[in-house]
């Protein structure tokens, strides 16, 4: 079922009705060539982004790196926290946080998102939970836990324009112990899961304009030394 579940996943007609995490990276780094991937885990869907030449992972946790580095996901790799990197100023031409920014503490994750606006040249791309979602570690990895939460209109107010991920927030929720099995899933709420996954699924369509109702946001900050400093 899992696999079958992936195949659908990845179909490009299937993702463009029904607005996937991969699908809305690859549109945005259409224009990026150069990209720097914060908390790239083992399996970053920039994989899928085939126009980017070159991409550098950072990564805290070795197992999540070794699996990526097998996978030659990026060019490079920097086995340290997100917050202990640095980079000169425009040295990419996308900066990306795909479910990271919520492992850190609120102050950090904001000084990350001043920190990714100055090393990127063209946008900043996030993507997280819809608010604060509880989630313990896993793997044995004590980085996954969740220490804070992203708002719909906090994000908006610093600037991004957002679009919603993974159908209706109310369909959804933090399940440690589904969680750990690493499915598609594993927060959905009610049984029978496969079902309600459909549902959620189906309300994509909706929630991706109305990211409001989203259980996740995906966000895009475009870089325009002219514009106003949000943040």
């Amino acid at each position: 079922m899992k696999k079958l579940i992936e195949k659908i996943y990845h179909n490009p007609i299937f993702s463009r009705i029904f607005p996937t995490t991969k699908y809305c990276l690859v549109k945005e780094l259409k224009n990026c060539t150069s990209v720097l991937d914060l908390g790239c885990g083992p399996s970053s869907p920039i994989q899928y982004a085939k126009n980017v030449k070159y991409s550098v992972g950072v990564e805290a946790f070795a197992p999540y790196l070794l699996e990526s580095k097998k996978r030659k996901i990026h060019v490079k790799y920097v086995q340290k926290k997100i917050e202990e990197v640095d980079f000169p100023a425009k040295s990419f031409d996308a900066v990306m946080m795909i479910e990271a920014i919520e492992h850190l503490p609120k102050k950090i994750g904001f000084e990350m998102l001043k920190k990714a606006k100055r090393w990127a040249k063209k946008k900043v791309i996030i993507s997280t939970p819809n608010g604060f979602l509880p989630q313990q570690e896993r793997d044995d990895n004590l980085l996954q836990k969740h220490l804070s939460g992203w708002e719909l209109d906090e994000m908006r107010n610093f600037g991004f324009r957002c679009k919603g991920l993974s159908g209706l927030k109310l369909l959804r929720q933090s399940d440690p112990i589904v969680a750990g099995e690493n499915d598609f899933m594993a927060s959905i709420k009610n049984k029978p899961r496969f079902f309600w996954f459909i549902m959620a699924t189906l309300s994509q369509v909706y929630t991706y304009h109305f990211p409001k109702k989203a259980f996740e946001i995906f966000c895009v900050y475009a870089i325009n030394r002219n514009k106003i400093d949000y943040f």
